[in-house]
C-alpha cells in the first residue's frame, strides 16, 4: 500500500529535526528494514565487509549499508536518492551508537516488567508490544541477552518512535552486563565487574588503557564529523565521555586537551568548551 504524500513528508520533517539536534537517521521501508544497497554496494563490492564493521559511508549517494547510512547531514537527508527513499518510507530510524546512546529494546509485557524490577528508570518509549528503554552512552549491540531483550547501539539501529517521557539515565553497569555472556562451567571463573572507583579511589579497575583510549578517539570523531548542532554534540561527547571514564581518575588533562582541541576545531570557544565540560559533571553529580 502506497503512503499518503502527507505521511511520508512528515517522516522526511522528523529525519531533519532529529538530525539538527545530533541524531544520525535513516530511512526504513515496509517491516521495518532498511533499503537495499544500490549494484554499486551490493554484496559490500564498494569496500564494506559482509559483517558491516568496515561498511559506509561510501561514495554511493544513496542510504546504503543500513544502519551505517545513518546521517546527520542534511544535505544528503534531502538529496534526490534520499528523497526517492523518503517517498517510500514506512519510518524513521536512527543510530543510537552514533548519537552516544543506548536502547533496551523490550519485545513483549514480560521483558517490561523484568526491566522495571532490574534496571534503572531512565526515558521510555513505548513500542507496538513493549517499549524501547533509552541510556546516555554507546555500547556494542547484542541481539537476545535474554528472553524479548536486545540491546541496540553501535553498528544498529531503532525505529525512532518518538521522544517518550522519563528523564534519560548514563548507561549503567547493569546493562553493560547484559551483553558479557556467562562463561562455560568447565572453564575457569572470569574476573568479576567492578563498579569505577570514585574520583580519586584509584586505578579504573574495570576498563583497560587501550579501551579509554579507543573512548577519547571515538568522541574526537564524533565532535570532528559533526555538521550541525556543534554546541549540543560537543556537550553530549563531554557527558558520555565523564559517564564512563569520569569517576576513576584515568582521565588525565592530555585526554580533556584533546576533546577541548577537536572541539575548538569545529568552532567553538574555550569558554564554551569549559562551560560544556562543568555542566556535563554538575549533570552526573561529579
Amino acid at each position: 500500500m502506497t503512503q499518503p504524500t502527507n505521511i511520508r513528508g512528515e517522516h522526511l520533517r522528523t529525519a531533519l529535526s532529529l538530525a539538527a539536534s545530533g541524531v544520525p537517521v535513516l530511512p526504513l521501508r515496509a517491516g521495518k528494514m532498511p533499503f537495499g544497497n544500490c549494484h554499486r554496494c551490493a554484496d559490500n563490492a564498494c569496500g564494506g565487509r559482509p559483517n558491516m564493521k568496515d561498511a559506509g559511508p561510501c561514495a554511493c549517494p544513496g542510504p546504503c549499508h543500513a544502519w551505517a547510512a545513518a546521517t546527520t547531514d542534511p544535505d544528503v537527508i534531502q538529496s534526490g536518492v534520499w528523497r526517492h527513499a523518503w517517498m517510500r518510507a514506512t519510518a524513521v530510524a536512527y543510530h543510537p551508537g552514533g548519537a552516544w546512546l543506548t536502547v533496551v529494546d523490550l519485545d513483549n509485557a514480560d521483558a517490561v516488567t523484568w526491566a522495571r524490577e532490574n534496571l534503572p528508570v531512565t526515558q521510555t518509549v513505548p513500542t507496538t508490544r513493549g517499549e524501547h528503554w533509552i541510556y546516555l552512552g554507546p555500547m556494542r549491540s547484542v541481539n537476545a541477552v535474554r528472553p524479548g531483550v536486545d540491546i541496540k547501539s553501535t553498528m544498529a539501529y531503532a525505529r525512532w518512535l518518538g521522544p517518550g517521557t522519563g528523564t534519560m539515565t548514563t548507561l549503567p553497569e547493569v546493562v553493560r552486563a547484559l551483553a558479557v555472556r556467562e562463561p562455560s562451567p568447565v572453564r575457569p571463573a572470569a574476573q568479576a565487574i567492578t563498579v569505577p572507583a570514585e574520583v580519586g579511589e584509584g586505578e579504573c579497575r574495570h576498563r583497560t588503557p587501550v579501551y579509554l583510549e579507543r573512548g577519547i578517539a571515538m568522541a574526537e570523531q564524533r565532535i570532528t564529523e559533526a555538521r550541525s548542532a556543534v554546541h549540543a554534540t560537543v556537550y553530549q561527547t563531554f557527558l558520555a565521555v565523564l559517564s564512563t571514564h569520569g569517576r576513576c581518575g584515568c582521565l588525565t588533562d592530555s585526554h580533556i586537551s584533546r576533546l577541548f582541541t577537536a572541539a575548538q576545531a569545529k568552532g567553538e570557544s574555550a569558554r564554551h568548551c569549559t562551560d560544556a565540560w562543568t555542566n556535563a559533571r554538575t549533570a552526573l553529580g561529579m
